[in-house]
């Protein structure tokens, strides 16, 4: 029995030891890691709502000296009762409980850094946005026109092939815009990315095809023209040895631009009326930011191709006749590659580009009744 007891005092002064041992390695290495970490400052911010009273923020400012210290909260911390009541009808629709100095109801495309001062991000804002729907086989193409814009253009890409981090083969890319969905046109992304609040920074945006050869286009020329002659909707002038194009929309050799043209007898009811005059073709149009801000509103969500917009575009300015033109010294030539086209799915026997075609025309048919009626409907309304 005495072997016993020994040998159980034994055990209990051995499990005491090694409690010691560990309790004094535990507070050593806490030690080592304590002074390893900078400081953090642990701040409780109150968030008034109707089911949690306050909860625990932990709040990192680092310093430079890569330390963290704690940011001033005091101004968050007003009770209800301290936050004035507020309805300002003439804010934004959703905004009208906020001060107007806080609202903010317009964006651009400006790249911004990570880090600095924000007031110091920005070393140059550009004036204008260009944005071609592009495939990445027409890579060239679209290389050798971005290079006809200078850093005053905001360069904004529309994917249609889902093909987007190899353009970075381009130096330009690299600082571009890039929208990726897949099987989609220019004006479905318009509808959806390039709302007027969105593009408000811009004075003209251009909103063009992939197939456009650029050899006798200057971006800065074609835009001072288009100041000097007080067009408001506009599009170069197109070769008129390529492609099926409108009598319009065709350069001229003898002018810089041109408002008004002839055509076959019994088009044009009326010489100041498309497609004669106030008319430009929707593959590269230019629009100025006001013109931009009525245009976007006219076009359907689901009417994706755009086609019969180009008539209509003259209930965007007035008088329309004059401010709409073709620049003819800084000309474009259509290269019809109907590359978009085959994006769209073979069925009943067509081939896809036939389907895509025929939604087209549809389409033509469909926006002429939407706005006959739109028509029809407001003037019975005020009567």
């Amino acid at each position: 029995m005495g072997t016993i007891h020994r040998s159980g005092v034994l055990k209990k002064s051995n499990d005491s030891a090694r409690l010691i041992i560990a309790t004094v390695m535990g507070v050593v290495f806490g030690f080592f890691v304590g002074v390893s970490f900078p400081s953090i400052s642990v701040s409780k911010l109150n968030l008034h709502s109707g089911f949690l009273s306050s909860i625990d923020v932990a709040v990192l400012d680092e310093n430079r000296s890569g330390r963290f210290s704690r940011p001033d909260l005091s101004k968050n911390n007003a009770s209800d009762s301290d936050i004035p009541k507020i309805y300002v009808p003439t804010n934004p629709r959703g905004a009208e409980s906020l001060p107007p100095g806080i609202v903010v109801p317009e964006t651009d495309f400006y790249l911004r850094r990570l880090w600095g001062d924000p007031n110091e991000d920005l070393k140059t804002k550009p004036k204008y946005l260009v944005t071609f729907t592009v495939g990445f086989d027409q890579r060239n193409n679209i290389d050798t026109a971005v290079k006809k814009f200078s850093e005053d253009f905001t360069i904004l890409l529309f994917h249609y092939d889902g093909r987007t981090s190899e353009w970075d083969q381009f130096e330009w890319s690299k600082r571009a815009i890039h929208v990726s969905v897949r099987k989609q046109t220019k004006w479905w992304y318009a509808k959806r990315f390039l709302h007027p609040d969105v593009v408000a920074a811009y004075d003209y945006i251009f909103i063009w095809d992939e197939d456009l050869g650029v050899e006798h286009f200057n971006a800065e020329k074609f835009l001072e023209l288009v100041k000097k002659h007080g067009l408001e909707i506009s599009q170069p002038g197109l070769e008129p040895n390529n492609g099926l194009t409108w009598q319009m929309t065709k350069r001229r050799g003898d002018s810089e631009v041109h408002k008004e043209t002839t055509e076959k007898p019994g088009w044009c009811s009326d010489p100041h009326l498309p497609p004669c005059a106030a008319f430009v073709e929707i593959m590269a149009p230019v629009f100025s930011r006001k013109a931009w801000r009525c245009v976007w509103h006219m076009i359907q969500n689901d009417l994706v191709h755009g086609w019969g917009l180009d008539f209509a575009l003259r209930r965007c300015v007035e008088p329309a006749h004059e401010k709409i033109g073709v620049v003819d010294s800084q000309w474009i030539v259509h290269q019809v590659i109907p590359s978009l086209g085959n994006q769209g799915e073979p069925q009943k026997g067509k081939a896809a580009w036939e389907g895509v075609r025929e939604r087209c025309r549809s389409e033509w048919a469909e926006f002429q009744n939407r706005l006959a009626n739109a028509d029809k409907a407001y003037l019975s309304q005020m009567s």
